[in-house]
């Protein structure tokens, strides 16, 4: 089982895939909680030069209420993360967290229903960005 859905973008700017993404995002219901941008830290943390690459920590609040209230600890599978990435041929790919394999682990059987519908939206965002 693959652990991610991803797609490669046409679009070359990577601060417009960043927007698109955002917004197919928003479309679904997730909002972005948190932006990590990974070239930049490194950088600065490590001095190393890295590809363009971003996490985008999305959620879907009504999801995540659903989710905490039947495990308290599933906040450690939250957000849902996304990454925008400048891959090695040079392209924009776009991947997001499988909800149901990273949720396997926890073997809660009230979350399935949770992780099938936001693995839905998610794969919706994807399939929109292709």
């Amino acid at each position: 089982m693959s652990y991610y859905f991803n797609t490669i973008l046409k679009e070359k700017d990577f601060e417009k895939a960043i927007e698109k993404v955002t917004l197919e995002l928003k479309n679904e219901g997730f909002g972005v909680l948190t932006e990590i941008n990974i070239n930049e830290t490194l950088k600065n943390k490590l001095g190393v030069d890295f590809k363009k690459y971003r996490i985008l920590g999305a959620c879907n609040p009504p999801y995540a209420y659903e989710a905490l209230t039947q495990e308290e600890k599933i906040g450690l599978f939250l957000p849902c993360n996304v990454v925008v990435l400048e891959n090695d041929e040079g392209n924009i790919e776009v991947a997001a967290v499988d909800p149901i394999a990273s949720m396997i682990s926890v073997e809660n059987e009230k979350l399935g229903s949770v992780a099938q519908e936001i693995q839905e939206k998610l794969k919706n965002v994807i399939e929109k960005l292709s």
